[in-house]
């Protein structure tokens, strides 16, 4: 099977382009650990140190934050962004530099920088709202974590609505033409039952050329978004393919994981609350006060070990819904040998591992291997013609 998907010349490419992210799939673990161990040991007293002399005169954060040290929570807070920034720098762009030199990524150094300068300016946000809002409230209330997560679960269950949006920031989409596709797809999704408001081409051809097709949006926001080396490699019916297997997690349950994703959340502003509360009480890095900032690394290192641990399964559920996805999708379809294919060239396009180490499918791989795939969809013709 492996052997009508990709020649030995294609495996052997493919072997290479993975080893680095299965070797940093374990070497990442530790170099976060270092990393973080040495902050906590020697970063931290002496970072706030320098920030608490920073004095901005304003009543209003002061009042705020009751108390006048807002400014250096401020500053400590986007310096230890800067720092973490900084060094995961080197690690970006070496994979950048990693997926342009397989033809992965299209990326010139300008286009990269303005990408990147987006996603920190979103970030340094979250920095300040982190800084101004869990802290400044965490400061006032004893149970500022019921506050505070009751109306961040209700915008986390309704954000779905606002993807079609969050997708535009960095790359342009523009209706797909009137014409047989359109037609075709529309047909499709009355099939399937799906209210849709627009078929989006995405030109994130600047960034990448691997094949991306995905529902953004719930509701009245729904779209379908197809992206331009989608429909540059495939033909009509593999293209209806790709659809109609997104199509199959339109009709997924959501609601309870969406639900589960809420309580979650809520349950970790808890384990902040009672974090803050022994960081105080053990008087860390000169802390003698419940929320002080410079509790900050502890909270992102609690949120990297809940992830890192809860990562498998939720990998393992996210497997499971490919494959019915899948199953879904060639029942709509009923076009065994289009799916076949489709998943064949984006496997293709994509460098997929056709047989990836079990240890990386279980710490978090989130689809099933391509050669899994293929053989769940029973005898087909499997060399993308």
């Amino acid at each position: 099977m492996t052997e009508a998907i990709f020649t030995p010349e294609q495996l052997a490419e493919i072997h290479a382009y993975h080893r680095p992210y299965y070797f940093w799939a374990w070497a990442g673990i530790v170099v976060n650990l270092g990393i973080t161990a040495v902050v906590l040991r020697f970063v931290i007293g002496p970072l706030y140190a320098r920030c608490e002399r920073l004095k901005i005169p304003s009543k209003a954060l002061s009042q705020m934050w009751k108390g006048d040290g807002w400014a250096a929570a401020l500053a400590f807070s986007l310096s230890y962004f800067a720092a973490m920034v900084l060094v995961s720098l080197p690690v970006d762009v070496w994979f950048q530099l990693h997926e342009h030199a397989f033809g992965l990524s299209k990326y010139t150094p300008a286009t990269y920088a303005i990408d990147y300068a987006k996603s920190l300016v979103f970030s340094i946000g979250g920095y300040c709202a982190m800084t101004f809002g869990l802290f400044a409230l965490a400061r006032r209330l004893r149970n500022w974590w019921v506050l505070a997560g009751t109306p961040i679960a209700v915008l986390l269950l309704m954000s779905a609505a606002l993807d079609p949006y969050r997708s535009r920031i960095n790359f342009e989409q523009k209706p797909l033409p009137d014409g047989e596709l359109r037609e075709r797809i529309t047909e499709l999704m009355a099939k399937a039952d799906i209210d849709f408001r627009d078929v989006l081409v995405e030109d994130n051809s600047r960034a990448t050329v691997k094949l991306q097709a995905y529902f953004a949006g719930r509701g009245p926001t729904r779209t379908i978004v197809l992206n331009e080396s989608l429909l540059k490699e495939l033909t009509t019916n593999e293209i209806l393919s790709a659809v109609a297997h997104e199509a199959g997690h339109v009709h997924e349950s959501r609601w309870p994981g969406s639900i589960a994703s809420a309580l979650t959340l809520v349950a970790f502003l808890f384990a902040i609350e009672r974090m803050l509360r022994w960081v105080a009480k053990r008087r860390f890095w000169g802390v003698t006060e419940v929320a002080d900032i410079r509790a900050l690394p502890l909270i992102f290192l609690m949120f990297w070990l809940i992830t890192t641990l809860a990562t498998p399964v939720s990998a393992a559920f996210s497997r499971e819904r490919e494959r019915q996805a899948d199953a879904y999708g060639l029942a709509l379809t009923g076009d065994r040998e289009a799916f076949a294919s489709m998943l064949v060239k984006a496997a293709r396009v994509n460098k997929m591992d056709p047989d990836p180490p079990r240890w990386i499918v279980l710490k978090g791989r989130t689809h099933p291997s391509i050669r899994e795939r293929l053989e769940a969809l029973g005898p087909a013709k499997a060399d993308g013609g």
